[in-house]
């Protein structure tokens, strides 16, 4: 899949969840649940405290992106460097999503030809980001700042593509896409832990399903 064919996917689907922290045995079971309740788009995150070694993380993007090709397409997370980026994207990661505005991050993936996806909070964040380069800009933390300041930021930066983190659930998704984001990233909302800790990968796929369906409900599909 090329670039435009994921930035393309995104806008389509409008989801990314957000896999943080889950033990590498548990990743095939949990995503395969995802992609049962219809989620295409898949964030594998970097562990920034280093308990999960930078190159066991690109490990499992490689295991998942081998497993689900062609099915789901898989985006390396909370990527802080260009040494991440590199592992990321030779493990075959699709996109790079990160916290922060990285000019470094963004040139590299230009470079080598996956999408960017910086996150930022002010206006200024936000042009910033897509003048360094980025396809699409992660509106982040978006539940501290809420759906009205989301909004309002839109109005005059309509013409950069955003993304919405935080704090997007089932009741609220279909509100921030009326705004007109190009979609939103959702994590522990959906990978709950403790549906995790209890293997309940059939919960897990009804609740990611609570999404795609408020998704397609709020965009008419």
């Amino acid at each position: 899949m090329n670039k435009q064919q994921v930035m393309q996917l995104i806008e389509q689907e409008k989801l990314v969840v957000i896999v943080r922290g889950v033990a590498k045995e548990k990743l095939i079971p949990l995503c395969g649940a995802l992609y049962r309740g219809g989620v295409r788009l898949l964030e594998i995150t970097f562990d920034a405290r280093g308990n999960t070694p930078w190159e066991e993380t690109a490990q499992s993007i490689a295991m998942l992106d081998k497993h689900f090709e062609g099915r789901i397409c898989i985006g390396a997370g909370t990527v802080l460097n260009t040494a991440q980026a590199e592992l990321a994207v030779h493990a075959g990661a699709k996109y790079l999503i990160s916290p922060n505005v990285s000019p470094a991050v963004i040139a590299y993936a230009k470079e080598a030809g996956v999408v960017s996806m910086p996150g930022a909070m002010t206006p200024t964040e936000i042009v910033d980001a897509y003048n360094a380069g980025a396809d699409f800009v992660k509106v982040f933390p978006a539940d501290s700042m809420g759906l009205s300041y989301v909004k309002a930021v839109r109005a005059p930066l309509s013409h950069i593509p955003m993304i919405a983190v935080g704090g997007v659930d089932e009741k609220n998704v279909g509100d921030f896409l009326a705004i007109g984001l190009s979609g939103v990233g959702v994590g522990s909302n959906i990978v709950k832990k403790a549906m995790l800790d209890a293997e309940d990968y059939d919960g897990i796929a009804k609740l990611a399903g609570l999404y795609t369906e408020a998704i397609k409900r709020a965009c008419n599909i």
